[in-house]
């Protein structure tokens, strides 16, 4: 949490001036007790109306200098509070595009979103009371006691006993509270998550008719999460009821011995308000001071929560592969002869899932052939081709690139010989000239229009308005699907890989289009390495081989005509959308 405190130091000039301006607002109301009391004690008893005139535009100006202090103060912790808060974020967004694929699938989107956001957020409202508080509320404390002393020493006593009795209520409130405040923001976490999940997928839910059962979880969900905000709720709201009876037992004891001291002879009635004045003013303080105890208790507790996404972990990216271009050593490069894709017993097994993803796979690719990977669902079709570029590691067994192993490569070395095009079509906002040259930064518009030609995507490409220049919403919602994928394949056909991908990308794509796009792919010029995945036998049949994946092995590899004879899985699939 240290560290992340550092990222004030920025904002050095706000953190200073804003409690210093507050300390200044504190010190004129700490005044304005003595000055009631001069004007009980000496101007009213002396019938003195122009002393009573100039006491009172005295009490108006350290009113107006008082609130110019504040507002100056509230502008500087504002500015500091705000600009941390900026910090924050972008350190988590930063640090989210380095996390591996198992990392964000640990951390899980809502999380992430929740920290971005809601804790954030309170993080920012904790330094702006904090600055403000923090130092004013105990100096007035602090100070009320010590002009209790100057005004009447022996009605002190009073102050000395109520301030330890509330700073025990104060802070044995808040040790309680804040553990539980990370529950809340934990159980927030499920909330959020939930309400992500029936928004993106509300298709599927309604398809499945899961609309009852998606709705009762969101309903214990938030009801845990209402049990936990009610009991720290509960427990915080003792803080306010406390705090004012012992105050007001204090204010009680003031006027019934000072009463009496009065009655008596022995002080004067200004004392008395005086006191009173400065047992208020501890009153406000310490209800101001607890508040800034509970708000930084749930600020501690989200700033804990956002350190957790930020420390290191043992899979981030560049530990995952090197980080950088591995250095020109012509032992360490890549055989001309070597195959484009070795898998070698390899074995993968997600975070701290019980059961291996991909178990014992062994294979060979060389340069130039189109591999087909077909299986049923979870079978660990995409596992493997993800293990190529490196986006996860493998937790046995060795994977090599053109006779080099991926652990070898430096990250942006290895991705540059890689295009991939994932299960889900993914488009950003831009253009769709901005979304082809992601693949490649340096495409002339020719380049461009061939890959469309090649995707199959040209022709509804020339029918948008403005062509290459032609609008692409966020997530590309003003395109079907099928096109969406085909955009996605002409941005990775832009890159010119060495090795394709592709994903169970064409499933959008009627037949006719889906043969048409295998065989532009194929005619390209170049060695280009092709792995298709697919759930269609009509896609990969007449691939150079196949590989035929069942609950994470590998149980067939061959062409069609071998494993038609040979692999019975293969062949019930086969029959399955055949006959």
């Amino acid at each position: 949490m240290k560290s992340l405190l550092k990222e004030l130091k920025p904002h050095r000039k706000e953190v200073i001036l804003a409690p210093l301006f507050k300390m200044l607002e504190a010190t004129f109301e700490l005044f304005v007790p003595l000055v009631m009391k001069h004007i009980m004690d000496v101007c009213i008893p002396a019938g003195d109306t122009g002393a009573i005139l100039k006491m009172s535009l005295v009490l108006i100006a350290l009113a107006l200098v008082g609130l110019g202090s504040a507002v100056t103060a509230q502008y500087f912790s504002a500015r500091a509070a705000t600009g941390y808060a900026a910090t924050l974020r972008k350190k988590v967004f930063r640090r989210v595009q380095t996390l591996s694929f198992s990392g964000l699938d640990e951390a899980g989107t809502s999380t992430i979103i929740t920290r971005m956001t809601s804790d954030v957020n309170q993080v920012q409202n904790g330094v702006n009371l904090t600055l403000r508080l923090f130092l004013r509320s105990p100096f007035i404390v602090f100070g009320a006691v010590v002009m209790a002393f100057i005004v009447d020493p022996k009605l002190a006593w009073i102050f000395v006993i109520v301030i330890p009795l509330l700073s025990v209520v104060v802070f044995g409130i808040m040790l309680l509270t804040m553990p539980m405040y990370k529950r809340v923001q934990g159980s927030l976490d499920k909330v959020t998550g939930n309400t992500r999940e029936n928004l993106t997928g509300v298709r599927a839910v309604r398809a499945f008719r899961l609309e009852q059962s998606e709705t009762e979880a969101f309903i214990e969900n938030n009801r845990v999460l209402q049990g936990l905000q009610k009991a720290v709720g509960k427990i915080s709201a003792f803080l306010n009821p406390l705090t004012y009876v012992l105050i007001n037992l204090g204010v009680l004891a003031i006027l019934f011995f000072g009463g009496r001291a009065v009655s008596r002879g022995l002080i004067t009635t200004g004392t008395v308000v005086a006191l009173v004045n400065y047992m208020n003013q501890i009153l406000v303080e310490l209800i101001k001071l607890a508040n800034l105890i509970v708000q930084m208790t749930r600020a501690a507790a989200s700033l804990r929560r956002i350190e957790e996404v930020l420390k290191p972990r043992p899979d981030d990216e560049p530990e995952t592969i090197a980080d950088g271009e591995t250095a020109a050593d012509p032992d360490d490069a890549p055989s001309g002869n070597a195959p484009a894709v070795r898998f070698s017993h390899v074995s993968m097994q997600y975070g701290t899932s019980g059961s291996e993803s991909l178990s014992d796979v062994s294979f060979e690719v060389q340069k130039g052939e189109t591999v087909g990977i077909i299986g049923g669902t979870g079978s660990g079709k995409t596992t493997l081709v993800s293990l190529i570029p490196g986006f996860y590691p493998a937790s046995v067994g060795e994977i090599e690139i053109e006779g080099k192993p991926v652990s070898e490569y430096g990250k942006a070395e290895l991705r540059g010989k890689i295009g991939m095009v994932m299960q889900k079509a993914l488009l950003f906002k831009g253009t769709v000239r901005d979304t082809l040259k992601m693949g490649n930064a340096l495409a002339s518009d020719e380049d461009l229009w061939r890959a469309l030609e090649n995707a199959q995507a040209a022709e509804f490409v020339r029918e948008k308005e403005g062509g290459l220049d032609a609008s692409v919403e966020e997530t590309g919602r003003n395109f079907s699907g099928g096109q969406k994928q085909r955009l996605s394949i002409a941005r990775a056909l832009v890159k010119e890989p060495d090795i394709l991908i592709l994903d169970d990308s064409s499933s959008a794509l009627d037949f006719a289009t889906d043969a048409a796009l295998r065989e532009a792919i194929a005619g390209m010029p170049g060695n280009m390495t092709i792995f298709i995945v697919s759930q269609r036998t009509a896609s990969i049949m007449n691939a150079d081989r196949i590989l035929v994946l069942e609950d994470g092995r590998l149980v067939g590899n061959g062409t069609h005509g071998e494993l038609m004879e040979h692999c019975p899985v293969y062949r019930e699939i086969y029959d399955s959308q055949f006959h």
